[in-house]
């Protein structure tokens, strides 16, 4: 793909390595306005990886401009395709408003694409910026403020299951964390797995800086029988008092169950800890079981945010590697103002029916009419099942040339489970 906006004179594309990380980390720091703590760096592993970690490089040789990829395999619709997300996306205060961004968002593109990785995420530090990039906001995420002792609905078998509280230890409970949140996110598009030891350890690493005046991290599981586990919560409570008493709060920093028993036991217990008045949790799907069990869901004071952005780099390598809720016949005329091969109308066309009675499907060029003329951002939003393309015809974004088709395309491209991903990286 072609180069569609070069960088200022005196400026270059540069792979970074090892001996350059500080001054990748420099730059990260300033753009996000933070302090270097070597106390906190010493404890919490870069996850930053080499030979995916890019800079623009200024004319005095510093940098200006930072970004770098994971290697992830992103779950889809009955499927999964590898991924390459974006992070550490960075420029230098005084160096802004030279079209260092575009410049590297095009570096991605292209790194990516010659990967072989037909599609990127991201979570979005300012959300306004990467639309015009062609990604779209395709999944959201649900932030709860419950209070204590808020009521359950009753589950079958979750009164036999028991709970283990422990003070984290990565050694011992990492690796059960990540068994248990690949489980418990199992065949929900968006769920990527963490794929390096740094992004591991960083789920479970405790810096004191990071507590903000809550007791080192906590661990609970919950147990079957046999003592195998079924869920977990990695959580700190802080200590605060008034007039009225106790006013602890209970931070849930991640969570995961492979079922509703297990959950239900989890929750009550993270719910009826004494000396709190209540617990909060982030990153969770829109139709997490918690929400479900809740007896008065309004307690929960939910509040959406957006989580995963989504960019199709590859339209019919990405299309094919989904399965879809509907058969599908549809032709679509794509725009995309950045990778110029999927600018064009692909035909959608079904193909064999699995036992679980999605559908796959058949992606190539089309001459005939389109049925829907759709930019890739909206695609890539509605990529992963969580966002609906009549939904967008409605509000402008999507055009329909046939009558019908947006509704079909609605149905096919939508998912029984919510999107999401329950980490930032």
């Amino acid at each position: 793909m072609a180069r569609v906006n070069p960088l200022p004179p005196g400026y270059q594309t540069v792979e970074i390595p090892a001996e350059r990380l500080p001054e990748v980390i420099e730059v990260d720091h300033l753009a996000f306005a933070s302090t270097p703590d070597p106390a906190t760096e010493a404890l919490v592993p870069n996850r930053l990886e080499i030979g995916r970690t890019m800079a623009v490089e200024g004319p005095d040789g510093s940098l200006a401009a930072v970004h770098g990829s994971h290697a992830f395999t992103l779950p889809v619709p009955g499927g999964e395709v590898p991924c390459s997300g974006l992070t550490w996306v960075g420029t230098r205060p005084d160096q802004r408003r030279r079209g260092l961004l575009t410049s590297m968002i095009q570096t991605h593109f292209e790194r990516s694409i010659a990967r072989h990785e037909p599609v990127s995420a991201l979570f979005a530090a300012e959300t306004a910026i990467y639309g015009r990039f062609g990604y779209g906001s395709a999944a959201d995420d649900v932030r709860v403020k419950l209070p204590r002792g808020s009521a359950l609905r009753d589950v079958p078998g979750a009164a036999d299951l028991t709970v283990r509280l422990d003070t984290v230890d990565a050694e011992r409970h990492g690796p059960v964390v990540e068994r248990l949140h690949a489980a418990a996110g199992a065949g929900r598009p968006g769920w990527i797995l963490r794929t390096t030891d740094p992004l591991r350890t960083r789920v479970i690493v405790d810096p004191p800086t990071w507590r903000k005046g809550a007791e080192a991290l906590r661990i609970v599981t919950v147990h079957d029988a046999a003592g195998e586990p079924r869920a977990y919560a990695l959580f700190s409570r802080t200590s605060d008092w008034d007039d009225a008493g106790p006013q602890g709060v209970v931070r849930v920093r991640e969570s995961g169950a492979v079922d509703a028993a297990a959950a239900h036991r989890l929750w009550s217990f993270l719910l009826d800890l004494d000396l709190t008045v209540r617990v909060e949790a982030w990153l969770l799907p829109v139709d997490d079981v918690l929400l479900h069990l809740l007896v008065n869901p309004r307690v929960a004071l939910p509040t959406v945010v957006d989580n995963l952005w989504v960019r199709v780099l590859d339209v019919p390598v990405a299309l094919q590697a989904r399965r879809w809720s509907a058969p599908i016949d549809l032709v679509l005329e794509v725009t995309d103002a950045q990778v110029p091969a999927n600018a064009r109308r692909w035909r959608v066309r079904s193909t064999e029916q699995a036992a679980d009675g999605t559908w796959g499907s058949q992606v190539a060029p089309a001459a005939e009419e389109p049925d829907l003329r759709l930019d890739v951002r909206e695609l890539s939003a509605a990529y992963l099942g969580g966002r609906s393309l009549e939904a967008f015809a409605r509000a402008g974004l999507v055009e329909e040339t046939r009558p019908g088709a947006a509704r079909a395309a609605a149905a096919a491209f939508g998912w029984s489970l919510a999107p999401v991903c329950s980490w930032v990286f």
